[in-house]
């Protein structure tokens, strides 16, 4: 066994925050369309503008987003290559069944 339990509650905690339809979907929509404001957000996904800040919130306090400020239009983008691939394998799996 591994006795760097630090790393195992990190990884868990940033699957914990994955683990909801919505932030997969924005996370997913984010790696192929970098860099998207909430407002683009909001019309993709259908939902109340305070309902995807909310999400985007939870993937930024993980640091799995990260914001670039333009004016005032606030952009975001995956933080992290390791997410990227994580999420590529796990939605590329099930689109291919």
């Amino acid at each position: 066994m591994d006795s760097n339990f630090k790393s195992y509650q990190e990884a868990a905690e940033i699957l914990k925050a994955l683990a909801h339809p919505v932030r997969l979907c924005i996370v997913k929509g984010l790696i192929e369309k970098p860099e998207c404001n909430v407002s683009y957000m909001q019309e993709c996904l259908n939902l109340p503008q305070s309902t995807v800040s909310q999400h985007l919130q939870k993937l930024r306090s993980m640091g799995i987003l990260e914001t670039e400020r333009s004016g005032l239009e606030v952009k975001y983008h995956v933080a992290d290559e390791r997410i990227k691939q994580l999420i590529r394998i796990l939605l590329e799996e099930t689109n291919h069944e």
